[in-house]
């Protein structure tokens, strides 16, 4: 350089020096210019704030500026074709992307809210009394956070009849529900739907108690009467030669109940306590002495002639029974011999009241023939013998007047 200035001129170096120096001069000049006229800017970066000087127009050339990428979520307190004032402070809060399931249903949300509570209040939403929700009201909302609500609904749960209503999710099982309410269920008691199913909103539960028992009754063993034929006896007579007598068997039955009533009743065992003896009646087959059956029928007139003058009469306790009934013989054979399917019209007395043969008149069932005896049969009590069970029923147990005829 010091060779080259040597050979210009020195008019010609002079120039040189004073174009190289206004250079310098005018750069000097620039960046002053430049410094001075930047604008002083206060960013708050989520929380952070910084003060930054800068020559951006806008606040998009000052976020890009700071390395701050903004999205239409975001919250900025400037609109992004503003411009970049002195003085002016720019707030920016990054959205945060939060997935809400409710029952199931799945919203993609971006929000700036710091907390949950802050969230829900600003879209409307609410965790009633008896909502399950999978994060508190004051937990802190995180970038790609999950939250739940599950909403709870009414169901009547009728339990053995009495009902009460209670609030279930639908992410509750029928036998979660149940235990979150100290309803407790056993074994045999019947639960619909099953323990097992999802609750449903419109579902009702109901609860059948089922109890099984043991029970053991004694029962009496109806007796048979047994016929014998008796040659001391003359034909078309009968005589008692031994009273019948009632057995007794104790049957155990198990005994199911559903809410409290008997729906079922099962036989499981029998013992016989005491055994039945036949009633045994002897049936004359001796012929008669023709000679003696005129006597007789003379001597039998004379006595009624004399019952017809002196007639018993009781006040009686009458009940009533048919050769058909559930649990009798079906033979049709009475005490004294009488088929009840040939002669229908025969009562039961007590032999020591009313004497077994006698004829009777009996209110409100007409003549009959005091025939027949029983094991309940005591004192003032009658049994009036009807052809079906039906007109039994219908008679029931009413207190008749009755006449002793002969």
């Amino acid at each position: 350089m010091k060779v080259f200035s040597k050979l210009l001129p020195s008019k010609t170096r002079h120039w040189i020096l004073s174009g190289a120096g206004l250079l310098a001069l005018m750069i000097f000049c620039g960046f002053m210019i430049a410094e001075t006229t930047k604008a002083e800017v206060t960013v708050a970066d989520n929380g952070d704030e910084q003060t930054v000087k800068t020559n951006a127009d806008t606040v998009q050339d000052l976020l890009d500026e700071e390395g701050i990428t903004y999205s239409k979520h975001d919250d900025l307190s400037h609109t992004i074709d503003a411009p970049v004032e002195d003085g002016m402070t720019i707030k920016y809060d990054e959205a945060n992307k939060l997935t809400v399931a409710i029952n199931n249903d799945k919203d993609t949300y971006y929000t700036t809210a710091d907390t949950i509570n802050e969230f829900l209040d600003n879209h409307d939403l609410t965790v009633g009394k008896y909502d399950e929700a999978s994060e508190p009201a004051a937990a802190a909302i995180t970038d790609g956070m999950d939250y739940s609500i599950d909403k709870a609904f009414d169901v009547t749960v009728e339990d053995a009849g009495e009902k009460r209503n209670i609030h279930p999710t639908t992410q509750q099982s029928v036998e979660e529900l149940l235990t979150d309410n100290d309803i407790e269920v056993d074994d045999l008691d019947q639960v619909s739907p099953s323990l097992d199913a999802t609750i449903e909103k419109g579902d009702d539960i109901k609860i059948t108690r089922v109890e099984k028992s043991k029970e053991t009754v004694d029962e009496s063993i109806a007796y048979d009467t047994e016929k014998r034929d008796d040659d001391s006896l003359e034909k078309g007579k009968t005589k008692i030669v031994s009273e019948g007598q009632e057995g007794t068997v104790a049957k155990t039955y198990e005994v199911t109940t559903e809410n409290g009533e008997a729906v079922d009743r099962q036989l499981m065992n029998k013992e016989v306590k005491q055994k039945s003896e036949n009633k045994i009646v002897a049936h004359g087959t001796k012929e008669k002495d023709t000679n003696v059956t005129k006597l007789s029928a003379e001597s039998s007139s004379n006595n009624q002639e004399a019952a017809s003058s002196s007639k018993k009469e009781l006040q009686m306790n009458a009940t009533a029974y048919t050769v058909d009934c559930l649990g009798c013989d079906g033979k049709g054979l009475t005490a004294t011999g009488i088929n009840l399917h040939e002669n229908p019209h025969v009562v039961s007395v007590d032999p020591n009241v009313i004497p077994l043969g006698s004829r009777v008149w009996v209110e409100g069932y007409g003549n009959a023939v005091a025939g027949d005896t029983g094991g309940n049969i005591q004192g003032n009590r009658i049994d009036l013998h009807f052809t079906s069970q039906s007109k039994a029923s219908s008679f029931g147990r009413q207190t008749v007047t009755v006449k002793v005829l002969d």
